[in-house]
């Protein structure tokens, strides 16, 4: 599920060419997951959508399990835009992605990632929940972007009250 390989690239640095077009893939890929972070914090559907495929899947529920939530998972982009962005006028985010790590594939990737999310209740900025979450992404090549096809989303600590948060 993780991408663990011992190198970054692929492909032996002499091979210019290559590695040229392997490091456009991974900021594209990268820029994808960016995509989706910023979509949410800046509340822009258009952006936020522009990470996913139209029929994407995002399964929050292993992040929410651990404080008793049970989201189904989301499917389709507009259902992801439209469930995310629902939250916009009650809580506003932040995301912050690390520890990025990928492996391209053809017209495939798997990217995992660490992204820690700030969410505050916007009738009362005291109630909060920070979230540590490690990703485990898949995506495709769209042209000469990628798109998110699925995105799995667990979560390795938090404070705060995620289930008040979530709740709307």
């Amino acid at each position: 599920m993780y991408v663990t390989e011992e190198h970054a690239l692929a492909h032996p640095a002499a091979d210019t060419a290559k590695v040229v077009a392997e490091l456009r893939d991974r900021a594209e890929i990268l820029d994808a997951l960016f995509r989706f972070g910023l979509g949410q914090d800046l509340k822009d559907p258009q952006l936020l959508a522009s990470a996913f495929t139209a029929a994407a899947e995002l399964d929050f529920s292993p992040a929410a399990a651990r404080w008793g939530g049970r989201p189904p998972v989301m499917a389709g982009r507009s259902t992801i835009v439209t469930t995310i962005l629902g939250l916009s006028g009650r809580v506003d985010t932040t995301h912050q992605v690390t520890n990025a790590r990928i492996v391209v594939d053809g017209d495939t990737a798997r990217l995992t990632a660490l992204v820690e999310a700030q969410h505050l209740l916007v009738a009362d900025r005291g109630v909060f929940a920070l979230l540590k979450n490690p990703y485990a992404v898949d995506l495709v090549r769209d042209g000469d972007r990628w798109l998110i096809n699925r995105i799995r989303i667990e979560n390795s600590w938090f404070t705060g009250d995620p289930a008040t948060i979530f709740a709307g």
